[in-house]
């Protein structure tokens, strides 16, 4: 018995509403027509896809490829326009090839050469539909971006009215509460572990994934703004500008976007631009190494257990080849005079890196003020440089070659403008001086240790020092040797 294959193709979205363009309609009249001439239908391609000029339509191209390898001598379709919209182009080459094209709807068979004529014929018909289409579409989308209309399903955290305009939903929480824990430097990742953990169902309805988050904090409609992809490829979107270059309101009237010294700490942080929670404390410790300490043998943080600091994998049962423990008292003597040694015999006037990390953290500690504000201008500064080298690397992969081209000029402009103000920001900020004639004196910076709390003292260490790994003794009841056992890591500068 002779083979045939079906093409069955429905869009995406079904607007016309007849049952011609079901699958299971085109596929019962493909059978059928197979069967009343003696055909085995071999197999069956679909593509649930918009018939337009410039949509990929995977099973088409695998049909096709079949016939032209000639493992099947005939390909049925419903009707031309189910089949392709691209012009003659297509089924004129599949003609001259020699092919056999079924055409249900129209009663056309490329086997009897009269119908040739008219196959090419309406396929052309059918690319001018598709064409007029496509730009009706097209100009009625771009009419209601411009009037701030929202044209598909609300995003995450927003609802439509029958307007087309966006309102907070029961989600809008959530949305703050992902820019809330982002600008204090959580990760998305972390984020969006602890939003599954609290049921908080994702967008799509399961569990959040770390692009989820992403998405949310990077994208403009919560600022506000009308929302565009630049390509089918690259989906990410930006905010839409107008025929005057301006970004378009999208929200009713009265309901506010996300806070924007929220949304810009956000991006800022998770671009790494900027530290989250800047000189924040958490909790309150009561012993002077705590957290600093960590445990060669597995890395674990080493609290203290009695009179001792002690690997804390080990005391929670998990394994660990070499727990160490070192006595509290010999420990932070040791320390401290590791501290008053290190960073009195640093240069400040030579630019040690160390001391220029104590300057940065010891005007965290007593001018956190001024110290964060010329942080976050900097953070500015450097979202600014990424912004405009991000535009330059979408321009050369011809991201901005179609309607959003026209934009780019300006778009450049304005990413320059706020680089230049930054910039001027952070340069009018950089000049705060900070007092380090303690630490370039041994005696000065001993008599601020005896004068200081516990609090300020865990603060002093932490200004030099990041971390120390401890080993285990030698054997137990070992006189503590520092040198032997402890690998103190100094701090380094946080600015480039």
């Amino acid at each position: 018995m002779e083979e045939i294959d079906l093409y069955l193709r429905k869009s995406a979205i079904v607007r016309e509403g007849t049952d011609a363009l079901t699958f299971h309609t085109q596929e019962e009249r493909g059978r059928e027509w197979a069967e009343a001439r003696g055909y085995r239908v071999r197999k069956v391609w679909k593509d649930n896809l918009s018939a337009w000029t410039d949509t990929k339509r995977p099973d088409f191209e695998k049909a096709l490829a079949a016939l032209r390898r000639k493992e099947v001598p005939a390909l049925w379709c419903y009707a031309v326009d189910r089949f392709s919209r691209n012009g003659a182009s297509t089924v004129a080459q599949l003609l001259d090839a020699g092919a056999r094209l079924i055409f249900y709807y129209e009663h056309l068979d490329s086997d009897d050469p009269r119908d040739h004529e008219r196959i090419i014929t309406d396929a052309m018909r059918a690319k001018a539909s598709s064409d007029l289409l496509s730009k009706r579409v097209r100009d009625t989308k771009e009419t209601q971006r411009r009037k701030g209309l929202w044209l598909g399903a609300a995003p995450y955290g927003l609802r439509k009215d029958e307007g087309g305009k966006l309102h907070h939903s029961d989600e809008w929480g959530n949305v703050i509460r992902i820019l809330t824990e982002a600008a204090a430097g959580a990760s998305p990742r972390s984020i969006g572990m602890r939003l599954t953990t609290d049921e908080q169902p994702s967008p799509k309805g399961g569990n959040w994934g770390d692009s989820t988050v992403r998405r949310i904090i990077y994208n403009p409609v919560y600022e506000g703004f009308q929302v565009v992809a630049l390509s089918r490829e690259h989906t990410w979107p930006i905010a839409y500008r107008d025929a005057k270059g301006e970004r378009v309101r999208v929200f009713a009237d009265g309901v506010k976007p996300a806070p924007p010294k929220l949304v810009e700490r956000a991006r800022l942080v998770h671009a790494g631009h900027q530290r989250g929670a800047l000189g924040a404390r958490v909790g309150k410790a009561t012993h002077l190494l705590t957290d600093l300490l960590r445990c060669a043998g597995c890395g674990s943080k080493m609290p203290t257990s009695g009179r001792s600091y002690v690997c804390n994998g080990h005391i929670m049962g998990k394994p660990c080849p070499a727990p160490a423990s070192a006595m509290r008292d010999r420990i932070e003597s040791y320390v401290y005079r590791e501290w008053v040694a290190t960073v009195a015999g640093a240069d400040v006037d030579a630019g040690d890196p160390l001391m220029i990390a104590v300057a940065e953290r010891w005007a965290v500690l007593t001018a956190p003020e001024e110290t964060e504000a010329s942080q976050e201008a900097l953070a500015v500064v450097k979202a600014a440089e990424a912004a405009v080298e991000r535009l330059a690397n979408d321009r050369a992969k011809g991201l901005y070659d179609g309607a959003m081209g026209k934009h780019f000029p300006r778009l450049v402009a304005e990413a320059e403008e706020t680089l230049r103000e930054a910039q001027s920001r952070a340069d009018s900020l950089s000049g705060h001086a900070v007092d380090l004639t303690m630490f370039d004196d041994s005696d000065l910076l001993e008599a601020a240790w005896e004068g200081a709390d516990l609090p300020m003292r865990r603060d002093l260490l932490r200004v030099a020092i990041d971390k120390i790994t401890v080993t285990r003794a030698a054997r137990r009841g070992a006189p503590f040797d520092g040198d032997d056992r402890c690998e103190i890591v100094w701090a380094t500068p946080e600015t480039d």
